[in-house]
């Protein structure tokens, strides 16, 4: 082992201590090696061990070594919550002069503001906006850390990853490279990519034991234990666990599931708590209604209800169809031990810092699409097991599949338990992420020419597992698509279009969208309903899905047909329409919860939809003023409404910070219907519509104003 205090060869005392004072005496066998092998002398190294074994401390030694000598790091994680959780992780620096900042939001912002700190938290996607849009800072790292980067692997964010890591390295050639992941089974030949070492381990500070459950028996590799049977696994399982004191993330393979699953235990561990002491249930009541409330004032939508009432019972859900605000509040009731189980779809896996006792793998199938229902990869099953055992807390993890029946026990285990996970493979040969990718290598200055573009490809993860010469018949045609489009020359210059499509970040097929439709449609016949629709039509819409009880929906389109742009494929149509109906809805106010009911949807996906349409019609504005199309004020005014929600007769109201739609309306309502109408208002009379602490608020901000 090596301790904490023999890190003082490599990094000043105040370092050390601030670990001393974090408990951390010792580092972990695989911190350790990876310290022999040189992660403080600046050798790039890949370290694949499972959760829990340090990989973020050896990120943090890394950054903090480069940052006390004048350096900078990015730190990219997949998911924007995560971004948020590191951020919040890293900021304790800051005693030692290290400043950290987060990159998120407007994708055609430079950011160049983060320049000023040394560490810099961001999303894949955002770190390869910030590299279109020309941040200067980007191109003086000295430390590259990629968190999770076992998800090369995944069709949605791997090519952008993959891309976003080659520019990097291009861009800074002595910059130090960190991979960080739990599960890669072809580790040597991702380390072999970015020229790293490998440090590879199954150490884990707790231990893990894997299993299967079955018809009331924990079965594990060579040992079976029996639990007391209601003959229904799931509670058996669940009031096991609590018997122990510990807490149960039970993993299920749809957001109903999760919420069903989570309303059956809640009642479930109300009755339990019914037969525990008075004083006990007294506590726990309290906890449970300030949980409750917290949820509540989130917004009452039928989801934050039913999710508020399984929190009084000490159980909850959590899914992407939850506001970030409720997740972050199960989150934190998780990790203080006042929630006790939670029901979550596999989100929840993707590296949050949310371990427990025991993980429940409910189901090992999901849908997907054409191909029914299908298993999940050993790779994501490791991802889900490896949450089980906090550190320090528990004497040991468990995690376990349900099964059915003694066959399907049989093979769970040899399948998953016992089983290898799959290698990663690049996804960088599928055409939409080519298009997007190979307009920014050349809109960035990457490649310049077809043989700097066969050098730069020659780069990638992609070439490095197989002839890159595979991806050229792809290349061929992306390529084509492009010049027709009029984004690139045919030498392969950027055209100013080409540019701007690239900062933007939308898919070129996007702008290509926009643009013909906002060209053959005659001015005067656009309306709000043509511009929605028009954005629902580019790849880069999550649409809606369409529902047996979604008859309206053609009902809908036929009442509007003139204002619809034209659409072959009717499927896409029904739901383009649909995500255009939640939108309309959405900026005429209409309130959440009914939005949430009609459409089928929970609060998050509003709030998500919202956004990206917010972002495509800011795009579809900028394409619009480039090519002097005529419709970009228009364009602009349904943008504000998007952000906001709101009509177009609250606009000016909604610039003032503390008065959203909700509160915008009731002023316009009272008569206050612009912002000098305001100025000449009572602070009283104010606060009495929108309360007193939002009065003052805006009559401070009014008085800042010219």
């Amino acid at each position: 082992m090596l301790d904490i205090k023999d890190l003082n060869s490599w990094l000043p005392r105040e370092v050390v201590e601030l670990y001393q004072k974090e408990g951390i005496r010792e580092l972990y066998p695989p911190q350790a090696e990876a310290i022999e092998r040189g992660i403080l002398e600046g050798k790039n190294l890949l370290v694949s061990v499972p959760t829990a074994a340090g990989k973020t401390m050896l990120a943090e030694l890394a950054m903090l070594k480069a940052a006390l000598n004048g350096g900078r790091s990015l730190y990219i994680v997949p998911l924007r919550a995560l971004a948020s959780e590191k951020q919040a992780a890293f900021s304790r620096f800051e005693d030692l002069g290290v400043k950290v900042g987060l990159s998120s939001g407007d994708m055609e912002r430079r950011d160049e503001y983060l320049g000023r700190n040394q560490i810099i938290v961001a999303t894949s996607e955002k770190a390869d906006s910030l590299i279109r849009n020309g941040a200067q800072w980007i191109q003086d790292l000295s430390v590259l850390v990629i968190d999770e980067i076992h998800l090369l692997n995944s069709s949605n964010r791997g090519p952008t990853l993959e891309m976003t890591i080659t520019k990097l390295m291009r861009l800074n050639p002595d910059m130090q490279v960190l991979g960080l992941s739990a599960t890669v089974a072809n580790a040597s030949e991702v380390a072999s990519w970015l020229g790293a070492d490998l440090v590879q381990s199954g150490w884990r500070p707790v231990e893990l034991k894997e299993g299967v459950i079955c018809d009331g028996e924990l079965h594990f590799p060579g040992e079976t234990i029996s639990i007391s049977s209601s003959r229904n696994d799931l509670v058996d399982l669940v009031e096991d666990t609590m018997d122990q004191k510990g807490q149960i993330l039970i993993f299920e393979s749809s957001r109903r599931n999760a919420e069903a699953t989570a309303v059956k235990l809640a009642k479930v561990v109300s009755k339990r708590d019914e037969v525990q002491s008075q004083g006990q249930v007294q506590g726990q009541g309290r906890v449970s209604s300030r949980l409750f409330e917290k949820v509540l004032a989130t917004g009452e939508s039928e989801t934050g209800k039913k999710l508020a009432e399984c929190i009084k019972g000490g159980v909850a859900f959590h899914h992407a169809g939850l506001l970030s605000e409720q997740r972050a509040i199960v989150e934190r009731g998780f990790r203080s031990g006042e929630i006790k189980v939670i029901a979550s779809t596999p989100t929840l896996a993707a590296g949050l810092n949310l371990p427990a006792r025991r993980v429940l793998i409910r189901s090992y199938k999901r849908y997907e699409g054409a191909r029914g229902m299908v298993a999940i990869p050993v790779m994501e099953y490791r991802q889900m097991a490896g949450r089980a055992g906090r550190p320090g807390l528990d004497p040991k993890g468990e995690s376990f599949l349900m099964a059915k029946s003694e066959p399907e026990m049989r093979d769970l285990m040899d399948h998953y338990v016992h089983g290898e996970p799959e290698e990663i493979f690049s996804k960088l040969a599928m055409e939409p992420a080519l298009r997007t990718h190979l307009l920014s290598t050349m809109a960035t200055g990457f490649a310049t020419n077809a043989d700097d573009l066969k050098k730069f490809v020659d780069s990638t993860f992609y070439a490095h597992q197989q002839d890159a010469w595979h991806l050229d018949a792809t290349i061929e045609k992306v390529l084509g698509f492009l010049i027709d489009s009029g984004m690139i020359e045919s030498d392969l210059r950027p055209t100013p279009l080409g540019e701007l499509v690239s900062r933007l970040y939308i898919d070129p097929l996007s702008a290509r969208i926009v643009v013909d439709n906002l060209r053959s449609k005659e001015k005067i016949k656009i309306t709000d309903l043509t511009l929605l629709h028009l954005i629902t039509m580019t790849p880069d819409m999550d649409l809606i899905y369409i529902k047996a009880s979604d008859g309206w929906v053609e009902e809908f389109i036929d009442q509007h047909y003139g204002e619809f742009c034209p659409e072959d494929n009717y499927d896409w149509m029904m739901r383009e329409a649909k995500t255009s109906a939640l939108l309309l809805d959405w900026i005429f106010e209409s309130e959440e919860e009914k939005i949430a009911d009609r459409y089928g949807v929970g609060p998050g996906d509003i709030r998500r939809v919202a956004e990206t349409a917010e972002w495509l019609m800011h795009s579809a504005g900028r394409l619009s003023e480039h090519l002097e199309l005529g419709v970009t004020f228009r364009i602009h005014q349904l943008e504000k409404r998007i952000h906001y929600g709101a009509g177009p007769d609250l606009l000016s109201l909604l610039d003032l910070k503390g008065v959203g739609r909700v509160r915008a309306r009731r002023l316009h309502r009272a008569g206050y219907t612009s912002i000098d109408k305001l100025r000449d208002a009572d602070v009283a009379n104010i606060g009495e519509i929108v309360g007193p602490k939002i009065a003052e608020k805006v009559m401070a901000q009014l008085k800042e104003r010219p």
